[in-house]
């Protein structure tokens, strides 16, 4: 990928601004879309629509749309009419025509649609507008090599160049039968070895990897990664191909859901870029800041009503940060391995208690670690003050057992709720365990100065 320096962006802008087509297209001829879509990314709205306009070819500037962020691409779909988008998805593999018209709005795509020239093109992006965009379905395109099983050898390479002339690449041969059931792959090295052969359906491959075009992306990418696969099949409830998923496609969804994910988990309520709007940033945070707020006003209320027992043992307010931090990063941690496991596909929904049984015990191993050392540490430094040692201690025990079962039960549940479990690795764990923390310590603590009292 091209490098583009602070000078070559100022060089640019001064070509833009002067109106100098020749330099800019010298700038551009032979650059990969790409190289192209990254260039238009440091420049302003104004002088991306002027040199996308310059751009000579028509595929050259579909692909440079499809490279573009979405918010870039949005803008510059927004200064064409639906005529000109049409066109450009013309141009377009079904999958990505689909994912350019799903973001335009509700009224336009209609429109758009009817503008598409080619029939067959539109009635396949109508198709896949049909399915679930987080879905095989929603992410798989139409264009792929089909041959029918009963084809001898000569007829289905006489088959394969026909359809290759509207193919830009290909990954895979498949094999289907009279009713467009899959049935089969055919490998390169068998049309080479066995030139001849009476029926294709005698040398092809049988029960290749497919997905059902129902099937949740992250599953897709779990098989994609399981079978190390390019490209696979995607048929409908009875088998038919009706389309293929290459890696390219499924990488692009998994990363946008990574990025989605990991401002979930870090407390921002939607997604947003660096150089999004100061107003889209802020709207972005300020939910679960000021759910934190609430979380602290509640903590604050907590050691209101603690405040005698406080000022009796001014010790037991050291240890508050101890409690909170321990409780927060333990619940944290049990949160991030079961959201990780569900996403990778090693943890099930039906290992649900089993999970739960799990983490108990894990618990309790982390606790009488954690609560063994600072009882040691406690008792060493303030020796015979028996009640701060149980207090701490004790707490310190509860609260690692509450945080590793609410951290592994929250995003289980919310597997089960149909709800992204990411959720349960952010602010929410960590505020729910701050103030349960202190409600187990300030019970604790309460409980030990009756028994031990000084």
């Amino acid at each position: 990928m091209k490098e583009f320096t602070e000078e070559d962006i100022r060089n640019v802008e001064e070509y833009i601004d002067a109106g100098d087509r020749d330099k800019c297209l010298a700038l551009i001829d032979g650059m990969h879309p790409a190289d192209i879509a990254e260039l238009f990314r440091n420049l302003n709205l104004r002088q991306a629509e002027w040199l996308f306009e310059l751009i000579p070819d028509k595929e050259t500037k579909a692909d440079v749309l499809m490279e573009l962020d979405e918010e870039d691409r949005k803008k510059l779909l927004e200064g064409m009419d639906p005529e000109q988008i049409g066109h450009f998805i013309d141009l377009l593999d079904t999958d990505d025509a689909v994912d350019l018209i799903q973001e335009l709005d509700e009224e336009d795509r209609e429109e758009v649609i009817q503008n598409i020239e080619d029939v067959e093109q539109a009635g396949s992006i109508v198709d896949l507008l049909q399915y679930d965009e987080d879905t095989a379905g929603g992410l798989m395109g139409t264009e792929f090599l089909a041959v029918n099983e009963n084809l001898s050898m000569p007829d289905c390479l006489r088959e394969m160049r026909h359809q290759a002339e509207d193919l830009d690449d290909i990954y895979y041969v498949y094999v289907i039968d009279d009713e467009r059931r899959l049935r089969g792959v055919l490998p390169l090295k068998k049309m080479i070895t066995h030139p001849s052969v009476s029926k294709i359906k005698h040398v092809m491959e049988t029960d290749p990897v497919s997905v059902k075009a129902d099937m949740p992306i992250e599953e897709v990418a779990i098989d994609f990664e399981k079978y190390d696969l390019v490209a696979m099949p995607v048929v409908d409830s009875i088998g038919r191909l009706v389309g293929q998923i290459t890696v390219d496609d499924v990488m692009d969804q998994i990363r946008e859901q990574s990025e989605r994910d990991y401002q979930l988990a870090s407390g921002i309520s939607s997604d947003i870029d660096a150089d999004d709007s100061v107003f889209a940033q802020t709207k972005a945070r300020l939910p679960w800041l000021l759910i934190g707020i609430i979380g602290g006003i509640v903590n604050s209320l907590i050691l209101g009503g603690f405040e005698a027992q406080l000022a009796a043992v001014t010790a037991l307010a050291f240890f508050i940060p101890l409690i909170g931090g321990t409780g927060g990063n333990v619940g944290v941690q049990a949160s991030a391995i079961v959201v990780q496991g569900l996403a990778n596909g090693k943890l099930e929904l039906a290992e649900f208690w089993g999970q739960i049984w799990r983490a108990v015990r894990i618990a309790l191993l982390n606790a009488i670690v954690i609560s063994g050392v600072v009882f040691a540490y406690i008792a060493l430094t303030e020796p015979g003050d028996w009640a701060l040692v149980m207090a701490v201690s004790v707490s310190l025990f509860a609260v690692v057992i509450f945080a590793t079962v609410f951290g592994t039960l929250v995003p289980l549940t919310l597997e089960k709720l149909k709800v992204n479990p990411a959720l349960a690795t952010g602010p929410f764990i960590q505020i729910t365990n701050d103030v349960v923390g202190l409600l187990i310590y300030v019970g604790m603590s309460i409980w030990m100065l009756k028994v031990f009292p000084s």
